[in-house]
């Protein structure tokens, strides 16, 4: 989870000022947490309140994103987001957003097998994000984790994704880079970060490469980050930077999240 967390900040200051490389300073004064660590921590929540019972797990994951909105209302969610977190009814609304990957993290980690990894991360996604994109999304990016954390190479990642889920990873960055642009589709988001995460050689390294494309840069470094933290684990000064920049409300789940 830390992952995504870290991802988000680094790219950050990216989102609306879009890099084409990877030569730019990880943390700096515009560096901080949006929306998408809001809900990364939110479902995180809503996952160990959940436990194994998926009926709990969804209601405790909508409990969680509503409340933490209230906390946050300035994050930077999308405008139907925003409505559905003060609604008095909250309704799935078919999106096929990159919210549903880029919150997702937890529940790469919290299950014993794929299937109720997968399971899980399509209860994460449905609340709000029912199309099947949108689902599709947070179960590749959930699955990605949980294959990396268990010691699987990136031969054996890219081929359950590709197989799987039907996403095209033949593309490497220096061909996509150059025509890519702002996307918040899991469509056009998904496969890019898990491409960053695919040609990278360190943690870090993943998070340049995936801010480099130039799109949507903190929720692609969120979701690279997420399986990135799996696959290589995280430098501790990264993390001491990472967690300065959290409020205390926030990393307190984490530091829960940790133990």
């Amino acid at each position: 989870m830390l992952g995504a967390i870290i991802g988000d900040i680094v790219g950050s200051p990216y989102e609306w000022n879009r890099i084409k490389t990877t030569d730019f300073p990880l943390f700096g004064p515009k560096s901080y947490f949006t929306d998408d660590s809001v809900m990364t921590v939110a479902v995180a929540e809503g996952l160990l309140n959940g436990g194994k019972d998926k009926q709990k797990a969804e209601a405790e994951i909508i409990a969680a994103m509503r409340r933490y909105g209230a906390w946050y209302p300035d994050a930077g969610y999308g405008g139907m987001f925003s409505e559905w977190l003060t609604s008095a009814e909250p309704r799935p609304y078919n999106s096929y957003g990159n919210g549903s990957a880029m919150r997702v993290s937890a529940a790469g980690w919290l299950f014993d097998t794929l299937e109720e990894t997968e399971e899980f991360a399509e209860i994460s996604a449905r609340v709000t994000h029912n199309h099947p994109e949108g689902i599709k999304g947070a179960k590749a990016t959930a699955a990605a984790i949980f294959l990396a954390r268990h010691g699987a190479g990136k031969a054996e990642i890219k081929e359950a994704v590709v197989t799987k889920y039907g996403y095209d990873l033949s593309r490497t960055l220096d061909e996509i880079r150059p025509g890519y642009f702002f996307n918040e589709t899991c469509q056009k988001t998904v496969p890019e970060a898990i491409t960053a995460f695919l040609e990278s050689e360190s943690f870090e390294d993943a998070l340049r490469k995936a801010v480099s494309l130039g799109g949507d840069s903190d929720t692609l470094a969120a979701i690279t980050g997420s399986i990135a933290e799996a696959f290589y684990g995280i430098p501790e000064e990264i993390k001491k930077q990472a967690l300065e920049r959290l409020d205390g409300r926030l990393r307190a789940v984490v530091e829960r999240w940790t133990i």
